[in-house]
């Protein structure tokens, strides 16, 4: 009798439960769950259409046109200004400039990664190394232009030091286009490479230690550790950096503007921007090569993405 009645009383409760419709959100509820997120991200967005989107359109807008940047009249003339850019040998010879740079950064990256990699392990004076490396990072870039600027000159530091163990240059460090470049190159390493070294750290040190003593405990070395562990735990950062390197390199400034002012054939691609805008007040040429170099920067961008995808390795 019992069982029979728990029966029809299930029976019974199983359609009522399988027939109640579901709720429904009010309307006003859902048009606050969608409306919410957005004023969240009104102001920012705001802000950056104004100070980042708008002035990207307006500089590609002057890029057609021969504005001085002062006159309020300006003309349209097509694509004459980046005909000039890559035809006019003086404007197209600042990109083999840039290639100083660009083989300074890869020292850099090479150079932060080994130091990060040494320094991520027990060592002595780990902390003392760190300060030293990242140093460089908290220093005005003005006031490292000035430094290098007397370490470099004739009778300056550099060459007090090399008298020392009998070495005399034959000419100024800053006196001809390769040694100019060359030692302005490597005051960029010096100035960049403890950012780097920072980054590749903090990338090294969010891998589990778990893995290194396991790899350890299957007799695993130094150097097996930095390939198969740590180069694939901090491939995001890595490329990270690279993309960063390589824009830098193509927008160098202000160590060759203070030390050289851009003589000596050390001119690059944003100081003679700023003289086109400033200098010849030639704001519509100088527009044509931002935006050169803007796509020339998301190229090189879109081409390491591609060659290098960013996969994320699960290491745990």
């Amino acid at each position: 009798m019992t069982e029979t009645t728990e029966k029809a009383d299930s029976g019974a409760v199983a359609p009522a439960l399988e027939s109640t419709p579901p709720r429904r959100v009010p309307r006003r509820a859902r048009v606050r769950r969608v409306v919410t997120p957005w004023l969240f991200l009104l102001a920012p967005l705001a802000l950056l259409v104004t100070f980042t989107y708008a002035p990207i359109a307006n500089m590609v807008a002057y890029s057609f046109t021969d504005w001085d940047g002062v006159s309020p009249e300006l003309n349209y003339t097509g694509a004459e200004n980046y005909r000039e850019i890559f035809t006019r040998e003086d404007l197209f010879q600042v990109f083999f400039v840039s290639g100083y740079y660009l083989a300074a950064s890869v020292i850099q990256i090479v150079a932060a990664l080994y130091f990060a990699t040494i320094l991520s392990y027990n060592v002595r004076f780990r902390n003392f190394f760190k300060g030293v490396l990242f140093f460089p990072s908290l220093v005005n870039g003005v006031a490292i232009g000035f430094v290098f600027l007397y370490f470099f000159q004739d009778g300056g530091t550099l060459d007090t030091v090399l008298g020392l163990f009998g070495y005399h240059a034959d000419q100024a460090w800053l006196g001809t286009p390769f040694s100019a470049n060359t030692s302005l190159a490597g005051v960029s390493v010096w100035r960049y490479l403890g950012m780097n070294f920072v980054l590749f750290l903090g990338a090294i040190q969010s891998i589990p230690g778990e893995i290194y003593e396991a790899a350890e405990l299957d007799g695993a070395n130094r150097w097996h550790q930095f390939r198969h562990i740590i180069l694939p735990g901090i491939k995001p950062v890595l490329t990270l950096t690279v993309i960063l390197s390589v824009s830098g390199s193509l927008s160098a400034f202000e160590i060759p503007y203070i030390m050289t002012g851009g003589a000596t054939g050390t001119e690059t691609f944003v100081i003679q921007t700023v003289k086109l805008a400033f200098q010849f007040n030639k704001t519509g040429l100088a527009s044509a090569a931002a935006v050169v170099l803007l796509l020339i920067i998301l190229a090189v961008t879109w081409v390491q993405r591609r060659l290098v995808p960013d996969d994320r390795v699960d290491l745990v």
